[in-house]
Formats: C-alpha cells, structure tokens, sequence
C-alpha cells in the first residue's frame, strides 16, 4: 500500500511529462492517490493530451489563476467528485519576457503585476477556491499544500522579478501557514535545484545553472532526474509529516548550504 493510498490530489501546472508537475502526479498515482490536473487557457489541450501518459489518465479541470469565475467553477465541480481534498501541489509559474534577463528595469509595474499574480498570489486564490475540501481532509487528519519554488533567499543572475516573485510566494506560504493551520492544512514548499522542464527554457541562459550546479553541490545533481523533487512532494502530501509547515524543503543536492 503506497503512502498516498485513498487520497485525492490535485495536481496543477503539468504541460508536458518532463514537468516536474507530471513527476508528481505520476509518482502520487503510483502511491496510491487519485489525481486530477488542471490546465489554463492555450496550454489546457496540452494538459489534456499529457494527462494520457500518466498510469492512470486523469481528468483535468480548467483553472486560469487569474480568472475568479474558473476558480469558483472548478471548486463546484471538485466539490461535486470528492468531499475532500488531501493534497494540492501548486505548481505554477509566470513572468513577462521583461521580467527576466539582464536589466531589472526593463519590467514596468505592469509586466510584473502579471509575475506576482501568477507565480505568488495564486497560491492564495487556488487555497481559497478548495477551501471547503481542505478543510473536511484536515478535519479527517490533515490537507496539504506543497509549492513548487526555486530559493529565493538570494539573488540569482537573470532571474529578476521572477525572483522577487519567489520571494513574494516564500512569504506567503508562511503566513497561510499560520492561517490554515487550525484548519488541520499544512502548507509547504519544496525548493529545487534546476530541472530540464518546459518552464525552465523560458529562463534565459538557464544552461548556465545546469553547467554549474552539479560541480557546486556535494550530493552532486542530474538535471533531467525530476523524480527526486517529486518525491519530497509526495512526502509531504502523506502523513509522515503531520507536523510541518511553514517550511522550505530545499531538493537541491545541497547547493544552498555551500558558500561561493
């Protein structure tokens, strides 16, 4: 019997099987959970035709983070399959092409509303919307919510708001974390090293992370290994951790500890 048997999962930001979303939802079927995925907008057919490759096809909502109307909908119909929900993995992320790169002036408030909504404030609007269904698994034992981060206790080189936004959603996790708390909603993120994703190509001079990383961290790391972020995800979405929130998981190979 794997750790995730007999509960229900949602599964957001999978595009392709080489996102770190599909490991997750891959792994949690494997240990026993019933998954579904949400898609949004262009990149929802994609979510559809990927959903296929995972051991069981799962169905797939469509959730546009920043539309309140697809929010509300999606918690009615989730509502409608399950009475509760026991794991939420946010996996979601997005910056205007002016918000990465070489000049952290070249955003206006505009592109960079757009990074923080999407890649932090969805946290909170995708928690509020399923409210009702973590509430009942945390009544029943604990609801979880895992994140999906990259460290941003630093400054990284051409990251920029996408950064800022990191540091917005690392923020936020602590303070739902004390909110949700009483509610028996454990909320966490994993921050991982970098992995050979869809997302990952939008970063310019990602290579540049990849080349490095595995020279600077002492556990050593694989670039196309998604397995073993997704596993921390899927601990934490068990009942092994019935204690923890709040908390940053780095699955990095050790880099953020290491100096320069």
């Amino acid at each position: 019997m794997g750790i995730l048997a007999g509960k229900h999962i949602l599964v957001t930001g999978v595009l392709t099987d080489a996102s770190l979303a599909f490991a997750v939802a891959k792994l949690a079927q494997q240990e026993g959970a019933e998954v579904v995925l949400s898609g949004a907008g262009r990149g929802l057919s994609l979510t559809r035709r990927t959903a296929r490759k995972l051991p069981q096809e799962a169905d797939v909502l469509e959730i546009d983070v920043t539309e309140p109307e697809q929010l509300a909908a999606a918690g009615a119909e989730l509502a409608r399959r399950w009475d509760r929900l026991d794991g939420l993995l946010h996996a979601i992320g997005f910056a205007p092409p002016e918000c990465l790169g070489v000049d952290m002036f070249a955003a206006g408030w505009d592109e960079v509303a757009v990074a923080l909504e999407v890649s932090a404030y969805s946290l909170k609007a995708l928690a509020e919307a399923f409210l009702p269904q973590l509430e009942a698994a945390g009544a029943g034992g604990g609801a979880s919510i895992v994140g999906l981060d990259f460290d941003a206790r630093v400054a990284w080189p051409l990251y920029n708001w996408m950064g800022v936004a990191k540091a917005a959603l690392e923020s936020l996790t602590r303070y739902l974390a004390r909110d949700l708390g009483p509610k028996g909603v454990r909320v966490n993120l994993v921050a991982a090293g970098p992995v050979r994703t869809m997302a990952a190509k939008s970063i310019p001079r990602f290579s540049d992370f990849e080349d490095t990383w595995a020279t600077r961290a002492p556990l050593g790391w694989d670039v196309h290994d998604a397995n073993v972020v997704a596993r921390a995800c899927v601990a934490l979405m068990s009942d092994w951790f019935p204690m923890t929130t709040g908390e940053l998981v780095h699955v990095d190979g050790g880099v953020h500890a290491m100096g320069a």
